[in-house]
């Protein structure tokens, strides 16, 4: 089992960046596909990144390519997301999980807010 906590999040101005972290626990971090996803207010939750156990293979939703980044530290079990040029739509909860992910995986995930 892996447990989650995500943090790093806040409220920015367009064009602000961001860098988010969640720090896993649980022996089987370093051998997961880790990804990130985001909940905005009345919509479903959706993927956003996804890095393959080692790093070397990355998938990101079309709306935050070439603006956000997904990496990893395996030593520090821990999955970070740097977002960049942040625009108001992508204003959301986000939470890291498993990719796919688990239902027993979501954590309380961490607010970004991106004011126009």
């Amino acid at each position: 089992q892996v447990q989650l906590v995500e943090s790093g999040g806040g409220l920015v101005q367009t064009g602000g960046s961001l860098r988010l972290s969640c720090v896993a626990s649980g022996r089987t971090f370093s051998a997961s596909t880790m990804g990130w996803f985001r909940q905005a207010p009345g919509k479903e939750r959706e993927f956003v990144a996804a890095i393959n156990w080692s790093g070397g293979i990355t998938y990101y939703k079309d709306s935050v390519k070439g603006r956000f980044t997904i990496s990893r530290v395996n030593a520090k079990n821990t999955v970070y997301l740097q977002m960049n040029s942040l625009k108001p739509e992508d204003t959301a909860v986000y939470y890291c999980n498993t990719d796919p992910p688990r239902s027993t995986g979501w954590g309380q995930g961490t607010q970004v807010s991106v004011s126009s």
